[in-house]
């Protein structure tokens, strides 16, 4: 079998960026995004001052966690072992965004899917190597059969130590690094200290592109402007000013011998906005309150009458269509959005998710039956006993989902599954309030509860995305 990876040789890079604008020119790559990229990293303190350089792009990882996310099999290891793609199955879910451990992948901001390093396997399809192996002016980038004990790959790897990104992940990359520091392959090794030069742009991209009008005066001058201030306050500056600028240059001071990130790729941002975090919330009002109410019905503590049926399936109904507005508005190619049942990838919970929904929005569209044309009302009660593990499930698969992304801490959160029942929980004690007795006072508890809720769903789901991973 064929197992194609790369080396990087660190003692020979020099951070020319061949590689990057190799790779630009052969995929046609649109400006703000790349498949591969160099990150520059400086140590020391003046005038014993190093610059290290990595190239970092896609892993190609032998347990891959983008292709076991993504919901459509948009992404594949082919038999060679290069993990590939497919522009016309991706939906733009970005979930393997979130699940590469390695920030490998991006948003296409001209298709809206999803994209990346794919070894060039049109060229290797022709026995030729990658584009950024051909152009390399040192030969810094190695590539190869892994598994071909005769290949020069190989022989780099008998020959001399390597490490990998991130080998806690347990993702198995294919990229290995000669002489390559720590500092340089983690990142929380050095600070992302905001906009590096050439990097960002004033406008969006990838994901963020479709909102580039919008934000076309959007550049981040917060380090020239703070710059500015010191300077000017340096100069003529109250006693009281010249003790805060003094305790600034001496942080800045104590923090110089360490490794300073001086260049990387721009920053992707929150993939998953406000879209997810809103699901998470109305998902959690239509399956916590039908789950408490069936609960106290089939315990013989709440005597459900036709009206708070009715309230109770039409309420569930509608947050639940608001949940499934929701996961489609957040697509990049939302008109895609029927391929996850179409072509699902059992291995994606995104794909489960999308069957228990219509599991559950089958089991409330049941009972609105048996309310309409009036049969008798047993088949509530046997409808409740499917739909109370549905709903549960319902509720609670998004943990599962958000495990799947591992490359965020999500995927070490061992609270996720509490923290969506008790979600489900706290919205659906407002929910049975107001479906029990609607009024005023059970709207306004209602409203706390879900404002409540909302809160922690929002931090739950925003807080991991911050965190930088290159």
């Amino acid at each position: 079998m064929v197992n194609y990876g790369f080396v990087i040789d660190n003692r020979k890079c020099i951070g020319c960026h061949a590689c990057t604008v190799a790779c630009k020119s052969e995929h046609d790559v649109p400006i703000g995004v790349n498949r591969t990229h160099v990150k520059y990293i400086e140590k020391g303190t003046y005038p014993d001052v190093t610059r290290e350089f990595s190239v970092h792009r896609c892993n190609h990882c032998e347990d891959s966690p983008c292709t076991t996310i993504c919901p459509t099999t948009a992404l594949f290891t082919r038999e060679d072992g290069i993990v590939d793609f497919d522009d016309d199955r991706c939906i733009g879910c970005k979930s393997c965004m979130q699940a590469c451990p390695y920030d490998a992948l991006y948003i296409d901001p001209n298709k809206g899917t999803a994209a990346k390093c794919n070894y060039c396997a049109h060229r290797i399809e022709h026995s030729y190597e990658p584009s950024c192996v051909v152009v390399c002016p040192v030969e810094a980038i190695i590539s190869g059969d892994l598994d071909d004990p005769n290949s020069s790959i190989s022989g780099y790897l008998n020959e001399h130590e390597t490490i990998v990104r991130k080998p806690e992940s347990g993702a198995k990359p294919n990229v290995f690094y000669v002489e390559t520091s720590e500092d340089s392959l983690d990142p929380h090794a050095t600070e992302r200290s905001g906009e590096y030069l050439w990097t960002d742009q004033a406008a969006g991209v990838g994901h963020f592109a479709k909102y580039a009008e919008q934000r076309s005066g959007a550049a981040d001058t917060h380090s020239m402007i703070v710059q500015l201030a010191l300077e000017k306050k340096a100069k003529a500056a109250a006693p009281r000013d010249r003790a805060i600028i003094h305790d600034v240059m001496s942080r800045l001071e104590e923090e110089a011998g360490k490794p300073k990130r001086s260049y990387d790729q721009p920053s992707k941002g929150v993939l998953w906005g406000w879209e997810v975090s809103a699901y998470v919330v109305t998902k959690a009002i239509a399956t916590g309150t039908y789950m408490l109410a069936m609960a106290l019905m089939l315990s013989g503590m709440l005597e459900m009458t036709d009206g708070m049926w009715w309230r109770l399936v039409i309420g569930c109904t509608a947050f639940l269509g608001l949940t499934g507005v929701l996961l489609i508005l957040d697509l990049d190619r939302p008109e895609r959005f029927v391929y996850v049942m179409l072509r699902p990838n059992w291995d994606s919970w995104l794909v489960k998710g999308a069957y228990l929904l219509g599991g559950f929005g089958g089991v409330l569209a049941c009972s609105g039956a048996v309310l309409l044309f009036g049969l008798d009302r047993i088949y509530l009660e046997y409808l409740a006993y499917a739909g109370v593990p549905l709903a549960l499930l319902t509720g609670v698969y998004t943990a599962w989902l958000l495990k799947q992304a591992r490359g965020r801490s999500w995927s070490e959160d061992g609270l996720l599954e509490a923290k969506m029942i008790f979600e489900m929980v706290v919205v659906g004690v407002g929910g049975v309030f107001l479906m029990a007795s609607p009024g005023i006072l059970s709207m306004l508890i209602f409203a706390i509860l879900m404002a409540v809720v909302a809160s922690h769903a929002h931090g739950t789901v925003i807080k991991p995305q911050l965190e930088t991973l290159h």
